[in-house]
């Protein structure tokens, strides 16, 4: 049994089925309806007609099986370290304890408070000295008045 392809709409044509069409030249073709015929003898586009094999495989229309087989790429997550930080002092710090992390805290604020008392504690020792001398005006130094 040998099937043959309808030469305007690609279509199969099984034996004893279609029609043949023999050009001046001897050149044979098959159609499987009349339909088929009148339009390649019009000089119809198959790739313009929607029902004809060209044009859906031109539009990709009706291929199932290969939507199946494409696969899409998994994003490789990587963890690298943010500018100032490296990633083990990162990991470190995530998987530090909430208790450690209040600790750490409370020694940062008690190390401050520390720090601004002695600062405090500077600035009453030692006041600046007021300066004694008079102002001049620009009259005195022999400025142009206004």
């Amino acid at each position: 049994m040998k099937v043959e392809i309808d030469n305007f709409s690609q279509f199969r044509i099984y034996p004893s089925k279609g029609r043949l069409f023999v050009r001046g030249d001897s050149k044979v073709f098959r159609f499987s309806t009349s339909k088929n015929e009148s339009l390649f003898l019009q000089r119809k586009n198959p790739r313009k007609i929607s029902w004809t094999v060209p044009y859906r495989r031109l539009h990709r229309k009706g291929i199932t099986e290969e939507i199946a087989k494409k696969r899409s790429r998994k994003t490789v997550k990587h963890q690298r370290g943010i500018v100032g930080a490296d990633m083990a002092s990162i990991l470190a710090k995530r998987n530090q304890t909430s208790q450690a992390r209040v600790a750490q805290r409370t020694a940062a604020i008690q190390k401050a408070k520390s720090e601004k008392k002695e600062k405090e504690s500077k600035k009453t020792k030692a006041p600046r000295a007021p300066t004694t001398a008079p102002k001049v005006s620009k009259q005195a130094k022999g400025g142009k008045g206004r």
